[in-house]
């Protein structure tokens, strides 16, 4: 009999260890494929940056190193005073870079959501209640405990209260505590958390996406300005000297030598030139209202003063392509959006398997308040749910097949990002390339031009030519010059482009980590305090303490069988 016992008991402990050791599996189960980063095609160099195949042009610089990297306050580079004053007040005051950190906070509350469904969830419900049975009722059947004005103990527990002709009255105070609990066999919590933590991540790329957008924008329309206040000048000039050659034709029309026409028409080319010098203020007036906009104030409270416009583009590091994935944020933003549609492969499968919650409910109950947290007052009820979907008609099948096509498209569209991205920076260098030539080439039609003025003038004043030949000079020196400016403003605006295609001085160590994601929010800075530099991404599933998760989750290739588990 001893010996009988003994085995039993030898029994219950090793089916106690198989159960806690299966239990240990199947938590460590994760349906979900392992994700990699896509593979793109990058190719190993710029073409447009290639040494043996054009010469390093104005504006960019093959990377060497120490200086491959763009700084946070790339604007800086420009050298100019007005300009970095206002970079400064878009991280304070844009209302589009505050809707992205918006989201952004959003994006992170849904993990820490997400995150609380790996605890359990406990509540209570203190509840009185004072009933009163009719009195033309011929039998109450009352809880154990309850008052009532009569009756006896009826089978089941219950007080069966039979009606006297006087009403039956029942108290009941009670206090129950509710502890329920699921339990993430298969993955299903953690892999929501890991999307909502790989989305919150593409937001907050998001942010830097729009602080780099606004602030290239807001560079872009500066240069703008200083451009019109150039071609304001050249008009200036320009009249001044048409005002000269009207004094010249009125001279020799006194004299007899030229006649009114000639007059007329230097009068036409002088009224001309004040009315375009007249429309650029619309022009102007628009850009700085653009710029009040971009820096987060009314147009009627802020003025650009007229200033010269220097167009000297600063030397832009270009580095290999590959480390481009590594500093655009919006490559990053589309790669996290990819691992977080990995992570939902993950749920849709998780729907195959079983589903197991604990749950407990324990409390006080009486009809006295005297005798409510007596110990004979307690009660309680616990007990495991294992509930699993026997026949849904495709269902299941179907949410999985819309998550592996949503992993498909978020593919397609991150490497779709990447080519657009590469084109951006091509375009950009060969727009410097090809903009340097054109500026020393028009420099050196405006000398031609105005050498060509100073013949014609002198053959005009001389009377051998007409004054047609002077009005051509004029407005071939004009359009040059004009042309040049606008050249130039091309040229800034397309290293703008170029250290906006390059991503600024971003890099993806500046996304969140999940210990910032989880971490309770303060009052978050659009200069990117609430993305602390030097992080790395979360895992996938991320690890979210205290539940360890097995270290061969950390790496492998997307894209495996459906309902191909990994242990």
């Amino acid at each position: 009999m001893l010996r009988n016992i003994k085995y039993r008991q030898r029994v219950s402990s090793w089916l106690a260890l198989a159960a806690a050791a299966a239990i240990i599996v199947l938590c460590s189960c994760n349906p979900a494929p392992k994700y990699a980063k896509p593979p793109v095609n990058a190719p190993q160099a710029f073409k447009e940056s290639a040494p043996q195949q054009f010469k390093e042009g104005p504006g960019w610089k093959v990377a060497q190193p120490g200086d491959d990297k763009l700084r946070g306050k790339w604007w800086e580079l420009y050298n100019d005073p007005v300009l970095n004053s206002l970079e400064e007040q878009v991280q304070i005051s844009n209302q589009t870079v505050i809707q992205a950190e918006a989201n952004f906070r959003a994006a992170r509350a849904l993990v820490v959501s997400a995150r609380s469904g790996l605890f359990p969830t406990i509540g209570t419900a203190p509840s009185y209640t004072n009933s009163r049975f009719s009195s033309t009722t011929r039998t109450a059947v009352v809880t154990p405990g309850s008052s009532v004005a009569s009756g006896t103990p009826s089978s089941g527990g219950a007080t069966s209260a039979t009606s006297t002709g006087t009403s039956t009255v029942i108290n009941s105070f009670s206090l129950p505590f509710d502890v329920s609990y699921t339990v993430d066999l298969w993955h299903r919590i953690r892999n929501q958390v890991a999307a909502n933590a790989f989305s919150a991540q593409a937001s907050a790329a998001d942010v830097a996406t729009a602080l780099l957008s606004t602030h290239a924008a807001l560079a872009e329309d500066y240069f703008e300005v200083r451009a019109l206040d150039a071609q304001e000048g050249i008009l200036q000039d320009t009249i001044r000297n048409y005002r000269d050659s009207l004094n010249l034709t009125l001279t020799l029309f006194n004299t007899g030598i030229d006649s009114d026409e000639e007059v007329a028409q230097a009068r036409t080319q002088l009224d001309t030139a004040t009315a375009q010098a007249t429309d650029i203020g619309v022009a102007r007036a628009q850009f700085e209202h653009a710029i009040a906009t971009l820096i987060g104030k009314p147009a009627a409270e802020f003025s650009l003063p007229v200033a010269p416009f220097v167009p000297n583009p600063p030397q832009v590091p270009v580095a290999v392509p590959s480390e481009l994935l590594e500093r655009r944020p919006d490559v990053a933003a589309a790669e996290r959006l990819v691992a977080a549609a990995n992570a939902q492969i993950g749920i849709a499968r998780a729907a195959y398997y079983p589903n197991l919650s604990l749950s407990a409910t324990g409390g006080f109950q009486t009809s006295h308040f005297t005798e409510w947290f007596n110990w004979p007052s307690r009660f309680w009820s616990l007990g495991p749910t294992l509930s699993q979907t026997l026949l849904d008609f495709g269902a299941r099948r179907g949410a999985n097949e819309q998550a592996e096509a949503n992993y498909d498209a978020a593919v397609a569209s991150y490497r779709q990002t990447v080519l657009s991205d590469f084109q951006s920076v091509e375009d950009q260098l060969s727009a410097l390339r090809i903009y340097a030539q054109e500026i020393a080439q028009y420099e050196t039609a405006i000398h031609s031009s105005a050498h060509f003025l100073d013949l014609s003038l002198t053959r005009f004043r001389t009377g051998v030519d007409s004054y047609l030949n002077v009005i051509t000079a004029q407005n071939a020196v004009l359009s040059n010059r004009e042309t040049q400016v606008a050249t130039q403003l091309r040229q800034m605006t397309a290293s703008v482009s170029l250290i906006m295609a390059l991503g600024g001085g971003w890099d993806t160590s500046q996304l969140p980590q999940m210990k910032d994601l989880l971490a309770k929010p303060a009052q978050w800075s659009p200069a990117g305090t609430a993305i602390p530099s030097g992080q790395v991404t979360p895992a996938n599933p991320p690890n979210v303490p205290p539940i360890a998760l097995p270290p061969g989750q950390q790496t492998g290739t997307p894209g495996h069988p459906p309902g191909e588990a990994h242990y």
